[in-house]
């Protein structure tokens, strides 16, 4: 995942998440540039998925 392809597509993404996994909270999905890796994690944590399945949610969402 490129910072520059999340930043400028945070928003979206964080509404197609939240829509996916009702309890991921604004909280939860604070995205701080560079660090994906821990917001994958705060995800996984709270829905129980692998990262590797949410990084690919988020890859087919920035492709389309």
């Amino acid at each position: 995942m490129s910072d520059l392809k999340i930043k400028g597509n945070w928003n979206v993404l964080k509404g197609k998440l939240k829509q996916e996994y009702g309890d991921l909270t604004d909280n939860d999905l604070a995205y701080v540039e560079g660090r994906e890796d821990e917001l994958l994690g705060t995800i996984q944590k709270k829905t129980g998925k692998s990262k590797e399945e949410i990084a690919g949610k988020i890859r087919k969402w920035l492709d389309s």
